[in-house]
Protein backbone atom coordinates (compact mmCIF):
# COMPACT_ATOMS: atom_id res chain seq x y z
CA UNK A 1 0.00 0.00 0.00
CA UNK A 2 2.85 2.40 0.86
CA UNK A 3 4.45 1.68 -2.49
CA UNK A 4 1.18 2.50 -4.27
CA UNK A 5 0.78 5.76 -2.34
CA UNK A 6 4.37 6.78 -3.07
CA UNK A 7 3.91 6.05 -6.75
CA UNK A 8 0.72 8.13 -6.84
CA UNK A 9 2.40 10.94 -4.88
CA UNK A 10 5.18 11.27 -7.45
CA UNK A 11 3.14 10.46 -10.57
CA UNK A 12 0.18 12.82 -10.10
CA UNK A 13 2.19 16.08 -9.99
CA UNK A 14 4.12 15.09 -13.11
CA UNK A 15 0.82 14.43 -14.90
CA UNK A 16 -0.58 17.77 -13.80
CA UNK A 17 2.45 19.72 -14.98
CA UNK A 18 3.41 17.62 -18.01
CA UNK A 19 4.44 19.31 -21.21
CA UNK A 20 1.92 19.40 -24.00
CA UNK A 21 1.81 16.29 -26.14
CA UNK A 22 1.91 16.25 -29.89
CA UNK A 23 -1.20 15.24 -31.79
CA UNK A 24 -0.82 12.63 -34.52
CA UNK A 25 -2.61 13.77 -37.67
CA UNK A 26 -3.24 12.59 -41.20
CA UNK A 27 -2.79 14.81 -44.26
CA UNK A 28 -6.45 15.92 -44.33
CA UNK A 29 -6.30 17.14 -40.72
CA UNK A 30 -3.04 18.98 -41.41
CA UNK A 31 -4.54 20.66 -44.47
CA UNK A 32 -7.55 21.75 -42.39
CA UNK A 33 -5.18 23.22 -39.80
CA UNK A 34 -3.18 25.07 -42.46
CA UNK A 35 -6.29 26.40 -44.26
CA UNK A 36 -8.28 27.36 -41.14
CA UNK A 37 -9.18 31.08 -41.15
CA UNK A 38 -7.88 33.07 -38.22
CA UNK A 39 -7.11 36.66 -37.30
CA UNK A 40 -3.52 35.67 -36.52
CA UNK A 41 -0.45 34.98 -38.59
CA UNK A 42 0.16 31.25 -38.85
CA UNK A 43 3.67 29.85 -38.98
CA UNK A 44 3.86 26.16 -39.85
CA UNK A 45 7.32 24.64 -39.63
CA UNK A 46 8.10 21.17 -40.98
CA UNK A 47 10.92 19.44 -39.10
CA UNK A 48 12.21 16.15 -37.66
CA UNK A 49 14.13 15.24 -34.53
CA UNK A 50 17.03 13.96 -36.65
CA UNK A 51 17.35 17.23 -38.64
CA UNK A 52 20.11 19.41 -37.12
CA UNK A 53 19.16 22.63 -39.01
CA UNK A 54 15.53 22.12 -37.93
CA UNK A 55 16.51 21.93 -34.28
CA UNK A 56 18.89 24.87 -34.62
CA UNK A 57 16.12 27.20 -35.86
CA UNK A 58 13.44 26.11 -33.36
CA UNK A 59 14.28 28.74 -30.71
CA UNK A 60 13.43 31.52 -33.21
CA UNK A 61 9.96 30.06 -33.70
CA UNK A 62 9.45 29.58 -29.97
CA UNK A 63 10.57 33.15 -29.29
CA UNK A 64 8.28 34.79 -31.85
CA UNK A 65 5.37 32.63 -30.71
CA UNK A 66 5.91 33.70 -27.09
CA UNK A 67 6.49 37.39 -27.84
CA UNK A 68 3.78 38.05 -30.42
CA UNK A 69 0.16 37.35 -29.55
CA UNK A 70 -0.79 37.75 -33.23
CA UNK A 71 1.37 34.77 -34.25
CA UNK A 72 0.46 31.09 -33.92
CA UNK A 73 3.36 28.67 -34.35
CA UNK A 74 2.84 25.02 -35.24
CA UNK A 75 5.67 22.53 -35.57
CA UNK A 76 4.84 19.60 -37.88
CA UNK A 77 7.06 16.61 -37.17
CA UNK A 78 7.86 14.32 -40.08
CA UNK A 79 9.51 11.72 -37.84
CA UNK A 80 6.93 8.96 -38.39
CA UNK A 81 8.06 8.60 -41.99
CA UNK A 82 11.31 6.97 -40.80
CA UNK A 83 10.45 5.89 -37.24
CA UNK A 84 6.94 4.68 -36.37
CA UNK A 85 7.39 5.51 -32.67
CA UNK A 86 5.90 8.91 -31.70
CA UNK A 87 7.57 8.59 -28.28
CA UNK A 88 10.75 9.95 -29.88
CA UNK A 89 8.90 13.20 -30.62
CA UNK A 90 7.20 13.26 -27.21
CA UNK A 91 10.57 12.95 -25.46
CA UNK A 92 12.05 15.66 -27.69
CA UNK A 93 9.19 18.05 -26.84
CA UNK A 94 9.68 17.42 -23.14
CA UNK A 95 13.48 17.67 -23.25
CA UNK A 96 13.45 20.91 -25.28
CA UNK A 97 10.42 22.27 -23.38
CA UNK A 98 8.60 23.12 -26.61
CA UNK A 99 5.65 25.42 -25.92
CA UNK A 100 4.28 25.78 -29.46
CA UNK A 101 1.68 23.42 -30.87
CA UNK A 102 3.20 20.21 -32.26
CA UNK A 103 1.57 17.94 -34.81
CA UNK A 104 3.05 14.64 -35.96
CA UNK A 105 2.20 13.88 -39.56
CA UNK A 106 1.29 10.22 -40.02
CA UNK A 107 1.89 9.81 -43.75
CA UNK A 108 4.46 7.31 -44.98
CA UNK A 109 5.08 8.34 -48.60
CA UNK A 110 6.23 11.98 -48.81
CA UNK A 111 6.02 11.95 -52.61
CA UNK A 112 2.26 11.42 -52.33
CA UNK A 113 1.53 14.46 -50.14
CA UNK A 114 4.33 17.09 -50.43
CA UNK A 115 2.78 18.92 -53.40
CA UNK A 116 -0.57 18.93 -51.61
CA UNK A 117 1.02 21.06 -48.89
CA UNK A 118 3.06 23.35 -51.15
CA UNK A 119 3.45 23.11 -54.91
CA UNK A 120 7.11 23.00 -55.87
CA UNK A 121 8.31 21.84 -52.43
CA UNK A 122 11.17 19.41 -52.97
CA UNK A 123 10.47 17.79 -49.60
CA UNK A 124 13.64 19.13 -47.99
CA UNK A 125 13.43 20.25 -44.37
CA UNK A 126 13.37 22.53 -42.58
CA UNK A 127 10.54 24.11 -44.50
CA UNK A 128 8.21 26.84 -43.29
CA UNK A 129 4.91 28.30 -44.41
CA UNK A 130 3.90 31.74 -43.12
CA UNK A 131 0.23 32.62 -43.69
CA UNK A 132 -1.68 35.82 -43.14
CA UNK A 133 -4.75 34.32 -41.47
CA UNK A 134 -7.01 37.16 -42.60
CA UNK A 135 -6.04 37.44 -46.27
CA UNK A 136 -4.69 33.94 -46.92
CA UNK A 137 -1.50 35.40 -48.42
CA UNK A 138 1.37 33.00 -47.81
CA UNK A 139 5.11 32.69 -48.08
CA UNK A 140 7.00 29.39 -48.33
CA UNK A 141 10.65 28.95 -47.39
CA UNK A 142 12.62 25.73 -47.87
CA UNK A 143 15.75 26.38 -45.82
CA UNK A 144 17.04 26.96 -42.31
CA UNK A 145 15.92 30.31 -40.94
CA UNK A 146 18.14 32.58 -38.87
CA UNK A 147 17.49 35.29 -36.30
CA UNK A 148 15.36 38.05 -37.80
CA UNK A 149 14.17 35.99 -40.80
CA UNK A 150 10.71 35.29 -39.38
CA UNK A 151 10.01 38.97 -38.74
CA UNK A 152 11.06 39.79 -42.32
CA UNK A 153 8.88 37.03 -43.79
CA UNK A 154 5.89 38.13 -41.72
CA UNK A 155 6.27 41.71 -42.96
CA UNK A 156 6.13 40.41 -46.55
CA UNK A 157 2.62 39.00 -46.09
CA UNK A 158 1.06 41.87 -44.14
Amino acid sequence: MKKLLLTAFFAIPSLLFAQQQAEIVKLKQLQEHINRKTDNIKIINFWATWCAPCIKEMPYFEKIGAERKDVDVTFVSLDLDLNPKPEVVYRFIERKKIQSKVLILDEKDPNSWINQIEKGWSGAIPATIIINGKTGQRKFVEKELHEGDLEKLISEIL
